[in-house]
């Protein structure tokens, strides 16, 4: 294994579901990582625990309210930086090596685009980025020649399998999705279902935005979406397939029809520290070894698509491309925060995506700012509706 110096990480979204599990990663491995900066949203307790544990120099807030909450509490010396430009400023910041994007939402995409122009190393759970400026991102990257590490399970499976083969020589993408919470039940016994029924995923703990897109399909849909722009496959070379276990994490088809997937356990910080390491690895000594004669069997089934008509927007929104993918992603997450909130019911969910889709005008090539317009207007009308 090759040598492994001291990589210093910027990691935004530290308090979310995948900001726990990347300074779980970094703890482990204290001769390998450091964390230099990072920010969080509203959780300020969540903060105050790992700024203790970890001794970041910088962290980054969003606003003065939680600036002036973490500051009246913060025993440690610590720089906090707060504001729409605190995220870019620790994703530019001279000391830091790789740039971790785990935040929720297309508000990691500037971040992004500055880590990218600043040639990080960028880990990225943030597929929200390449789903609404995946022309821009990628066309960034390339100019810099900048690498993007996935921390999805599914995509990081992808980058695996693809490691010493030639491109155009794959057939087909294969993503495997768990189904989510509700994936036994009919379209008739969605009615009603609660909130903390869809936040009851059978495989995964992720945060509760995450989860209730598993269980409309749209997370896989936006990960079909991220890896058309990551891949540079087309839309038609890339399949969803229902796999229960969680277990492969996605195929690679080739021409030849060989198959190569990757196996693990359901355990995010595996991706996390590969994306961390790349092109070496390290142990992971709290991750459970999979044991594939303890499973027995795994389980395999075709997508229904009349059941989860979130994933056939995605992949309809993906092949007309330009502005549509944006307002793909905004509707969903305003969709899924009213949800959270009580105001519409699960079903709606889709109700709400398919009538904005339906009402854009699509723009071909849109630049960041309108990007971003389209991104705030979407939202905009949204709220306006129902709250």
């Amino acid at each position: 294994m090759g040598r492994i110096i001291m990589k210093s990480i910027a990691l935004l979204g530290a308090t979310g579901s995948i900001g726990k599990q990347t300074v779980d990663v970094i703890r482990q491995h204290p001769n390998k990582f450091e964390l230099y900066a990072m920010s969080f949203g509203e959780n300020v307790e969540e903060a105050l625990h790992i700024i203790k544990q970890c001794k970041p120099k910088v962290v980054a807030v969003k606003n003065e309210r939680v600036y002036q909450s973490l500051k009246d509490q913060l025993d440690e010396p610590v720089r906090i930086i707060s504001g729409k430009d605190a995220l870019s400023e620790i994703s530019a910041d001279p000391n830091v090596d790789i740039v971790v994007n785990a935040v929720m939402g297309s508000v990691g995409l500037r971040a992004t685009l500055t880590a990218i122009e600043s040639k990080k190393h960028i880990a990225f759970a943030n597929k929200e980025t390449l789903v609404t400026a995946g022309h821009l991102v990628m066309e960034a990257a390339n100019r810099h020649n900048v690498p993007l590490l996935p921390v999805d399970s599914e995509h990081s499976a992808i980058y695996q399998a693809l490691n010493g083969e030639k491109r155009e020589q794959v057939n087909k993408i294969i993503l495997t999705a768990s189904g989510g919470s509700f994936r036994d039940k009919s379209r008739e016994e969605l009615e009603g279902v609660t909130v903390e029924d869809a936040l009851n995923h059978p495989n995964w703990n992720m945060g509760a935005k995450i989860t209730v897109d598993s269980a409309t399909m749209m997370n896989k849909g936006l990960e079909v979406i991220e890896a058309h722009w990551l891949f540079d496959i087309p839309y038609e070379q890339i399949e969803v397939i229902q796999h229960r276990e969680s277990i492969i994490h996605s195929m690679i088809e080739y021409v030849d029809h060989s198959i190569i997937a990757q196996l693990g356990t359901p355990d995010m910080r595996i991706p996390i520290q590969y994306a961390l390491t790349y092109p070496d690895r390290l142990t992971l000594s709290e991750s459970k070894a999979l044991q594939l004669t303890e499973i027995g069997k795994l389980h395999f089934e075709k997508m229904d698509e009349a059941r989860f008509p979130c994933l056939t927007y995605a992949y309809t929104a993906g092949k007309q491309g330009g502005s549509m993918p944006t307002v793909l992603n905004a509707a969903n997450e305003a969709a899924v925060a009213l949800f959270l909130k009580g105001k519409i019911s699960f079903l709606d969910i889709e109700r709400v995506i398919e009538r904005a889709l339906d009402s854009h005008n699509k723009i071909e090539k849109p630049n960041l700012e309108t990007i971003e317009l389209i991104d705030n207007e979407v939202r905009k009308r949204i709220f306006q509706d129902y709250l």
